[in-house]
């Protein structure tokens, strides 16, 4: 089992190139950042974590500049996000952005997707929420077509481009891997359609993810890996998710700053060790 951490970087807690550092340090894999463009002031979504929403979801960097930074002072780390939210950014530039993270990087890149909750966030970047879906579907399809062409093209419902020429193409063929994260009732056909593997967050209970993760893997006809976002850093979850087959933990690391952040590192690393 391979073991990362997910976290939020903002401008209020350890900055990217020491919780990179720290990391690679103490023996762990991998890094996925979550993101949040913006809060919208005035908010009805309801947060799926409670009733009030931490002020990390409007604070975060961009993912793709913080990892950039990680890449520049780490080896092996893998860099992923967790999640981008592909229906607010046009696919065409964050094509070029993650082929661009896994060419500086060497290789490293991972692209968490979702879709997102804040239906007022979306609806500022022009995003209907009732079709948030398929527009997610079709932006991913569209990325694959630019990594994986000289010449590229795509022609859908929300996505229609005539063949472009777009590099760097990325380093990891035929492109870095999709981990569709989410847990609903048609996740399982997004994975097995246009993903390469599947990132649910940890609290579903153990029963039920073992039943999907049996169910995914069944329907593929293959080893399809599942990466557990935001993993409290307990040794009873750690085995149980272990026997059910899991292949990544992403233990959930708080914001804060550098200091407590590497103690609470040491603690996690202890812990593996």
């Amino acid at each position: 089992m391979r073991y990362g951490v997910a976290t939020f970087i903002t401008d209020e807690g350890i900055t990217p190139a020491p919780l990179g550092r720290a990391l690679e340090e103490r023996g762990f894999g991998s890094l996925f950042l979550a993101e949040h463009t913006h809060i919208p002031a005035s908010r009805e979504s309801p947060w799926p974590g409670g009733a009030d929403l931490p002020r990390i979801y409007y604070r975060t960097l961009d993912p793709f500049i913080a990892l950039t930074t990680v890449a520049a002072v780490t080896g092996n780390l893998r860099l992923g996000t967790g999640i981008a939210l592909v229906i607010q950014r046009d696919p065409i530039i964050l094509a070029k952005e993650l082929a661009s993270l896994d060419l500086v990087s060497g290789g490293r890149a991972v692209l968490g997707v979702g879709a997102g909750w804040n239906r007022e966030e979306m609806r500022n970047h022009g995003t209907e929420p009732k079709t948030r879906m398929a527009l997610l579907r079709e932006r991913v399809l569209a990325m694959k077509e630019i990594w994986t062409n000289d010449e590229a093209e795509f022609h859908g419902e929300f996505v229609d481009f005539d063949p472009i020429f777009s590099w760097p193409k990325p380093v990891q063929r035929p492109h870095p891997p999709i981990l569709i994260g989410g847990s609903g009732p048609t996740t399982l056909d997004r994975v097995l359609e246009y993903g390469d593997g599947w990132m649910p967050i940890y609290g579903r209970g153990t029963d039920a993810l073992a039943e999907q993760i049996k169910e995914l893997r069944q329907r593929a006809g293959r080893h399809v890996p599942v990466s557990i976002y935001m993993t409290p850093a307990k040794p009873e979850v750690i085995a149980e998710l272990a026997e059910i087959g899991v292949d990544e933990l992403l233990f959930g690391l708080p914001t804060e700053p550098e200091k407590e952040t590497l103690l609470r590192l040491d603690r996690m690393a202890a812990l593996l060790a």
